[in-house]
């Protein structure tokens, strides 16, 4: 499952980052080690991840490695059966995979990025609940999501549509649990220069953008 794994000796909180290799789940990812969390950190780039390796063993944390796709239900159910079978559970979800598809008028998006984006930004989310829950349970966990609310605005049709999907099934599992866990929290996070904004709005400034660590640190200091 892992290309690196640097778990303590000691037990550590463990922290599942699902799209970690750039952006917020990156800067989440080395907040969290850096806060004393072992991290999971779950994305398809290997080289990212690695990097990402190298920051956290440079400021002194630790972290596994799971260079997997969270479209593919096969490797996520192998992720959360190697979670339960090394750790037993697990103390926070952090989900931060998504496809951003190029900005198209409505009548004009591409099939295949409708696809992918419904695939990455909604089917995954929905094969993720059921396997990560019982891990939350256990762990007495937090599952924690992001939103960004571009439903309806030009554009915006493939990634606005899929998203708002996402959010309202994670609104449903966090009402259905509001009183049993495990706990689910929805942030929604000040824009950061990451590489899908620079997607949506090329040639912005991204001088007036607040820093990914920023957010980060904020996000972490909340938990």
């Amino acid at each position: 499952m892992s290309t690196a794994d640097h778990t303590p000796s000691e037990p550590k909180k463990l922290a599942l980052v699902t799209g970690a290799s750039r952006g917020l789940g990156s800067a989440l990812a080395e907040a969290l080690a850096a806060a004393g969390w072992h991290v999971m950190a779950v994305a398809r780039t290997v080289g990212a991840l690695e990097e990402l390796d190298d920051r956290i063993q440079a400021a002194g944390g630790s972290a596994t490695l799971a260079p997997l796709d969270v479209t593919d239900a096969d490797q996520m159910k192998h992720l959360a059966s190697s979670i339960a079978a090394r750790w037993g559970g697990v103390q926070l979800w952090a989900h931060c995979a998504v496809h951003a598809a190029p900005l198209t008028p409505a009548a004009h998006i591409d099939p295949k990025d409708m696809t992918k984006s419904i695939a990455t930004n909604l089917a995954a989310t929905a094969t993720l609940l059921p396997l990560i829950e019982p891990l939350l349970r256990a762990g007495d966990g937090t599952a924690l999501f992001f939103d960004d609310p571009r439903g309806g605005e030009k554009f915006f049709g493939a990634y606005g549509a899929t998203k708002a999907a996402q959010m309202a099934l994670v609104r449903s599992w966090q009402a259905e649990n509001a009183k049993i866990g495990p706990r689910v929290l929805i942030d929604t996070p000040a824009p950061m220069p990451t590489a899908t904004r620079a997607r949506f709005f090329p040639g912005e400034d991204r001088a007036a953008l607040t820093d990914c660590r920023i957010e980060a640190a904020r996000i972490v200091a909340g938990l």
